[in-house]
C-alpha cells in the first residue's frame, strides 16, 4: 500500500493515476520501492489488487479503476473493500474479455485467492488496541495471517515469558540453594549437639570407645 503503480511514462509525467491501497506483485525481487514502474520491473504488473472504498471513491473504484486493472494491468483478481460497513467483493478478471467477474464467497463472505493460496475475509481481531472486524488474510486453518502489529506484540509476548521462565529458574535456584544451606545448618547444629553430648559423657569418666557407642559413632568421629 501507500505506493503508486505507474505503467506508461505519459501517466508517470502526468501523476493522474492514485496508486492502490493494497496490491501484491508475485515471483519479484524484494526490495525497497518508492513507487511501482512496470517498465522497470521487467512489465510485471499486480497480481492482486485491494481497494478500500468509501462514498467519496466507490465510482471510480468500480468505474475507471476497475477497467484499468482489467484491461490494462490485466490484475488477476480484484477486491473492494468497504471498512465502515464490512462489506467485501471479489472479482476474478476473464482474459478473454478483459472485464472482471464477480467471484463466490463461501458461508463466512470469505474469497479464496487462487494466485495466493489464501482466503481474504473479515476476521475478529485486535490491532492497535482496538478489538474490531478487520479484513484479513487468512490461511486454511482459518488463522489470519500476522500484521506487523501481531508479529511486535508476539515478539513482546516471547520476551515476556523468557523473562517469566528466567525469573523462575532463578527463583527455583535460590530455593535450592537455601534448602542446601538450611540442611547444612541442621548439620552442623547436629553435630555440635553430638560434640557437646560427647563431651559431656567423656567427663564422667567413661572411655572414647564405651561413649562412641553410645552416641552411634565411630572412635574416629568422636575425635573431630
Amino acid at each position: 500500500g501507500n505506493m503508486f503503480v505507474y505503467y506508461s511514462e505519459l501517466q508517470s509525467k502526468k501523476n493522474d493515476f492514485r496508486g492502490p491501497d493494497v496490491f501484491v506483485v508475485l515471483d519479484t525481487v524484494k526490495k525497497v520501492r518508492r513507487s511501482w514502474v512496470v517498465w522497470e520491473e521487467d512489465g510485471r504488473t499486480p497480481d492482486v489488487v485491494i481497494e478500500l472504498t468509501s462514498p467519496s471513491t466507490e465510482a471510480v473504484d468500480r468505474g475507471e479503476k476497475k477497467r484499468i486493472y482489467a484491461r490494462t494491468l490485466r490484475t488477476a483478481e480484484y477486491y473492494l473493500y468497504d471498512p465502515y460497513e464490512k462489506r467485501l467483493e471479489g472479482y476474478q478478471l476473464d482474459l478473454g474479455r478483459g472485464e472482471y467477474e464477480p467471484m463466490t464467497p463461501d458461508d463466512r463472505g470469505w474469497y479464496r485467492s487462487k494466485m495466493l493460496g489464501l482466503w481474504l475475509g473479515v476476521q475478529r481481531g485486535t490491532f492497535q488496541g482496538l478489538d474490531e472486524l478487520w479484513l484479513r488474510w487468512i490461511d486454511d486453518d482459518g488463522l489470519a495471517l500476522p500484521s506487523e502489529g501481531d508479529r511486535a506484540a508476539a515478539e513482546r509476548a516471547k520476551a515476556a515469558e523468557e523473562r517469566a521462565r528466567a525469573d523462575e529458574q532463578r527463583a527455583r535456584a535460590d530455593e535450592q540453594r537455601a534448602r542446601a544451606d538450611a540442611f547444612e545448618s541442621r548439620e552442623q547444629q547436629a553435630q555440635e549437639r553430638l560434640r557437646v553430648a560427647a563431651r559431656a559423657l567423656l567427663a564422667t569418666g567413661q572411655s572414647p570407645s564405651e561413649v562412641a557407642s553410645l552416641l552411634g559413632i565411630s572412635v574416629d568421629e568422636l575425635g573431630k
